[in-house]
């Protein structure tokens, strides 16, 4: 069985309904949190699958309704709850891009074959997003942009980058 892949996090309860407003870990948020869509809520050691009953954006947040969860108390004790989907529930991406958990787990090397580390979180927005690399001597930050990232091999877990000079030096360590 696929493994689920994580689309957001309960935040807090919102209002006396049963919400909860999320932080969506996921380039596509209104997709992922479209009413009817059913998530995979994981917490506190159990699993349960709950349908999206009704949503809107605040802020770029998620204020998610789920079937089941009708009060204040019952979204209360969703705190910090992860909300999953299957692998199989996500549609194809255009060439060029990736989700999130194709990449993080990704080897990164240089084009002369030096390894600068493995990457650990991808962070901001699908335009501008960042490569969270573990080096050797600390974090660094890779755009994830074109002449920079020259090929990425999902499937065999690595990243062929040209990083400027000084980029990886300057900032591992910070």
């Amino acid at each position: 069985m696929e493994a689920p892949l994580l689309v957001g996090r309960v935040a807090r309860a919102h209002g006396n309904r049963g919400q909860v407003i999320v932080n969506p870990e996921t380039d596509f948020p209104a997709e992922r949190f479209a009413a009817g869509n059913v998530l995979i809520v994981e917490h506190e050691g159990g699993t349960v699958e709950r349908r999206i009953t009704a949503v809107r954006f605040q802020q770029g947040r998620p204020i998610v309704s789920l079937a089941g969860i009708d009060t204040m108390n019952d979204a209360e004790a969703l705190a910090g709850a992860e909300l999953k989907v299957p692998a199989s529930a996500l549609a194809p991406l255009p060439a060029g891009t990736y989700y999130r958990h194709d990449l993080v787990g990704c080897e990164v090397r240089t084009k002369d074959g030096r390894v600068v580390g493995t990457v650990t979180d991808v962070q901001g927005p699908l335009e501008r997003s960042l490569l969270v690399v573990a080096a050797a001597g600390g974090e660094v930050m890779i755009p994830m942009v074109e002449g920079i990232v020259l090929e990425v091999d999902a499937e065999a877990r690595r990243i062929l980058a040209d990083p400027p000079d000084g980029l990886i030096d300057t900032h591992a360590g910070e």
